[in-house]
C-alpha cells in the first residue's frame, strides 16, 4: 500500500492505492476529512475494430450507507442515479475526456464510488481529485493530472472548498485544472463582476497545484507503465490527394449560411471528393471520408482564424439575429418564445404552491426547491429522427446550468411564496440552447408576473487558436464549438454574472485569453438584454388569472393543532369545500391558494373562524348557544364561546335570563377580558352603549 497526504485548507487531504480495487487499472481512495472515495479507471487492451472515436464513461455514484442511511422505496438499494450524480459525473468526463493521447480509442471506464461522507467536505471535489489519481497511476495513456477546487466567497473574502454548513457565500465556482491552467468550470454566483469571477477562477488554480504534486508523488511510488499509443498513421499521398479535390468542393460549400443547406452541401462535397479518388482509392473510402473531415476542419479554423470569416458570414464579436415574443399561449401563466439565428427556445413558466415544492432526498440530508428549470431537446430541433426517451446527461446539464443562472434573480420566498417551475422547449438548436433557456427563462417569469430581481441573459463564447493566433468567437454556432478549441457560457445581468460554465480541448486557458472573453462575452449580454427589453422590459404587475393567487395569514401557533385537526380532518375538510390549497408552517404562518376569488375568501373566513383569538374591547356578533342561572355562553367565532353573565346582559336589573335571551339569538358582545387560561368574559350591557354612541 502507498499512501501520500497533506494538511488542505483545514481538512486533512490523502491518496491511498494498493489495499482496495487492485484489479483495476488504477485504484485511488481519497479521504479529505472524512470524506471518503473511491476511483478507478479501467481500460481494455484493445480498441474495437473500426471505432473513430475515443469510447469514454464516467460514473460517479453515491452509496447511501457512506451517510448513515438506507434507501427509501420498496426495494431498499440505489437505483437510477440522482441529478447529484449526474451532474457530479459530468463534472468529472469534462476536464479528463480531452487529456488522452491523440489515437488512443480503447473502451474506457473511470468509476468513483462515494463510501463516507461528513456533511462537511463536499463528495464531488474529492470524486474529481480520486478520479484523477487513478488515471495518473494507471497504465492509460492520460496527459493529466488535473484536480478540482470549488471556490466559495464570503464577505467579500474568497474560500477554497468552503465547508457544507458555510451558506453565506455569494460564490460557488467549480474549476478544474491542469499544471498549464484552467481545463473546466461550472458554477454560479450573486450577480458578481467580470474582475471578481477572473480573481476567482485564478485564485483556484493556484490553490491547486499541491494537489498536482500529491500524484506526481504517488505516480513515483506506485505508478505503472503508461501504454504506448502509435498516432493514427497517415497515407501523405492520400491526404495530399484529398486536399487537392476536396478543398474546392469545401469552398463552395461553406460559402452557405443556413445550417441545414449547409449540411447538404458539405455532405454533396464528401460525396463529390470520394468520386474524384475512386479510381485511385477504390477500396479505402474511410479513410478518405476521414480525411476529408480533417480538411473541413482545418478550412473551417482557417477562414475563422486568418479571414475573421465565420460559417454563416458573421464577424468574431457579431451576435446573430434575435427576436423575442411573450404572452404566446394563452392558457399559460407565462410563456415566451426566444430566437437567435438557428436557435429557438419556448419557455413556459408556471406558478405553484408549497405543495409543488420538490424534495430531494440527497445523501447529506433533506432539503426542498422552490425553483425548477427542466430543459428538453427533441430530435427534430436538428432535424434528426430518435426515440423519444427521458432526459439524458446533457439535458440534465444543460438544465441545470439554466436553473443556476436564473436562481440568482429569484425573488425572495416571504416576498412571493411561489414554487416556479420553467420548462425550456428547444425547437430548433444552431448553438447554445441552453444560454437561449436562460434568456427565455427569464422573459417567460417576467410574462407571468415574476418579480424578478432583473432580467438575465446568456451567451456563448468560443475560441480559435492557431499557432499565435487567437480569435474569440461571440454566440458560436454548434459546428464552431464541435471545431474550436473552447465553449465557455457565460449569463448574467446588465450588472454581474450569474452562471459560468466552461470547457476546452487544449491543455490550458491563460488569464490574458479569459479576460478578453469574459469582456466579450459582457459585451455581448448587455446587447441580447437589450433585444429581450423590446418585448417586455420589466415583470407584468400582477400574476397570470390562471394562477393560483396566494395569501398569507398569521395566526397562534397554539392553533396550529385546531386548524389541521385530528389526523388532518379539519383542514382537509376546508380544502374540499373550497377547492383552495392550505400550507401551514410551524411558525404559525398560513399560506392560503386558490385561483378563484370566491373560493380564496371563503377558505380565509373559514381558517380565521378556526384560528382567530378574542380581542379584548372588540365588539363580535355572537349566537346565543347556552343559557344557565347566571348568564349565557355566547359562541363569538366557530368554536369559541364566551360567558356574558347577568350583570352585563342590559344596562337594567335582569331578574331571569330567559326574559332576555333564548337559545340561537344574534346578540352584539364586548369581550372584556381574556384570562390566562382562555376564557373569556362578555358584556352585551357595554356593546349596546357603544353602537348606540356611534350612532
Amino acid at each position: 500500500m502507498f499512501k501520500v497526504e497533506i494538511e488542505f485548507h483545514g481538512s486533512r487531504l490523502s491518496l491511498e492505492t494498493g489495499r482496495l480495487a487492485k484489479q483495476a487499472g488504477g485504484a485511488v481512495l481519497c479521504q479529505y476529512g472524512e470524506t471518503v472515495v473511491l476511483a478507478t479507471a479501467t481500460a481494455a487492451h484493445s480498441a474495437r475494430e473500426g471505432i473513430d472515436f475515443f469510447p469514454l464513461t464516467v460514473d460517479y455514484q453515491e452509496k447511501t450507507f457512506a451517510a448513515g442511511k438506507i434507501p427509501g422505496g420498496f426495494f431498499k438499494r440505489e437505483g437510477r442515479p440522482s441529478e447529484k450524480e449526474t451532474l457530479t459525473s459530468r463534472l468529472i468526463d469534462r476536464p479528463i475526456r480531452p487529456l488522452f493521447a491523440d489515437g488512443f480509442a480503447c473502451e474506457t471506464q473511470v468509476v468513483a464510488t462515494v463510501l463516507s461522507v461528513d456533511r462537511e467536505n463536499d463528495a464531488d471535489m474529492v470524486a474529481m481529485l480520486a478520479a484523477s489519481a487513478a488515471l495518473h497511476i494507471s497504465d492509460l495513456p492520460f496527459l493529466g493530472p488535473i484536480a478540482g477546487i470549488r471556490m466559495g466567497r464570503k464577505d467579500g473574502v474568497l474560500v477554497v472548498n468552503p465547508r457544507q454548513s458555510e451558506t453565506e457565500s455569494d460564490l460557488n465556482l467549480i474549476v478544474a485544472g491542469s499544471r498549464d491552467g484552467l481545463v473546466m468550470v461550472e458554477g454560479g454566483a450573486k450577480v458578481l463582476s467580470e474582475t471578481v469571477m477572473l480573481e476567482a477562477l485564478f485564485a483556484a488554480h493556484d490553490a491547486m497545484l499541491p494537489l498536482f504534486e500529491m500524484q506526481d508523488e504517488l505516480r513515483k511510488k506506485a505508478g505503472k507503465p503508461k501504454r504506448e499509443v502509435a498516432p493514427r498513421e497517415k497515407d501523405k499521398a492520400l491526404v495530399k490527394a484529398v486536399e487537392k479535390s476536396g478543398r474546392a468542393h469545401l469552398k463552395s460549400a461553406l460559402k452557405v449560411t443556413e445550417k441545414l443547406d449547409r449540411y447538404a452541401a458539405l455532405r454533396q462535397a464528401e460525396v463529390d471528393t470520394v468520386a474524384d479518388l475512386g479510381a485511385a482509392y477504390a477500396d479505402r473510402e474511410g479513410e478518405v471520408r476521414a480525411a476529408f473531415s480533417s480538411l473541413k476542419k482545418d478550412v473551417v479554423r482557417g477562414m475563422i482564424s486568418k479571414d475573421k470569416k465565420r460559417l454563416d458570414g458573421r464577424g468574431p464579436e457579431q451576435i446573430r439575429p434575435i427576436t423575442c415574443e411573450v404572452g404566446i399561449l394563452p392558457r399559460t401563466h407565462g410563456s415566451a418564445l426566444f430566437t437567435r439565428g438557428e436557435t429557438q427556445a419556448l419557455a413556459v413558466a408556471t406558478l405553484g404552491t408549497g405543495q409543488d415544492e420538490q424534495r430531494i432526498d440527497a445523501l447529506v440530508g433533506e432539503h426542498y426547491r422552490k425553483f425548477m428549470l427542466h430543459y428538453n431537446f427533441p430530435p427534430y430541433s436538428v432535424g434528426e429522427v430518435k426515440f423519444l426517451r427521458g432526459p439524458g446527461r446533457r439535458e440534465i446539464g444543460h438544465g441545470a446550468l439554466a436553473e443556476r443562472a436564473l436562481l440568482a434573480v429569484i425573488p425572495d420566498a416571504d416576498k412571493f411564496p411561489y414554487t416556479i417551475r420553467i420548462v425550456s422547449e428547444i425547437l430548433e438548436s444552431n448553438g447554445s440552447s441552453s444560454m437561449a433557456s436562460v434568456c427565455g427563462g427569464s422573459l417567460s417569469m417576467m410574462d407571468a408576473g415574476v418579480p424578478i430581481k432583473a432580467p438575465v441573459a446568456g451567451i456563448a463564447m468560443g475560441l480559435i487558436e492557431e499557432g499565435d493566433e487567437i480569435t474569440i468567437l461571440s454566440d458560436i454556432l454548434g459546428d464552431e464549438d464541435h471545431l474550436g478549441d473552447m465553449d465557455f457560457k457565460v449569463a448574467g445581468t446588465t450588472e454581474g454574472i450569474t452562471a459560468l460554465q466552461m470547457d476546452i480541448k487544449i491543455q490550458g486557458i491563460s488569464r490574458e485569453i479569459m479576460t478578453r472573453a469574459l469582456e466579450q462575452a459582457r459585451v455581448g449580454r448587455v446587447h441580447i438584454l437589450g433585444e429581450m427589453a423590446k418585448s417586455l422590459g420589466a415583470h407584468r404587475e400582477s400574476i397570470s388569472s390562471y394562477a393560483p393567487r396566494i395569501e398569507t395569514i398569521k395566526i397562534n401557533p397554539d392553533k396550529i393543532r385546531d386548524l389541521i385537526g385530528p389526523g388532518g380532518k379539519v383542514i382537509r375538510g376546508i380544502v374540499e369545500e373550497t377547492g383552495a390549497k392550505i400550507d401551514v408552517s410551524d411558525d404559525g404562518t398560513v399560506l392560503i391558494a386558490s385561483a378563484d376569488g370566491d373560493s380564496m375568501r371563503k377558505a380565509i373566513d373559514l381558517v380565521e373562524g378556526i384560528t382567530m383569538e378574542a380581542q379584548v374591547g372588540k365588539i363580535y356578533q355572537g349566537t346565543v348557544r347556552r343559557i344557565v342561572d347566571f348568564g349565557a355562553f355566547v359562541e363569538i367565532m366557530p368554536g369559541t364561546d364566551g360567558l356574558l353573565h347577568i350583570s352585563q346582559i342590559g344596562p337594567g336589573r335582569v331578574q331571569k335570563v330567559s326574559d332576555e335571551l333564548k337559545e340561537g339569538d344574534q346578540v352584539p358582545v364586548k369581550v372584556l377580558e381574556v384570562d390566562r387560561s382562555g376564557k373569556i368574559r362578555l358584556s352585551r350591557k357595554e356593546a349596546l352603549a357603544e353602537l348606540e354612541n356611534k350612532e
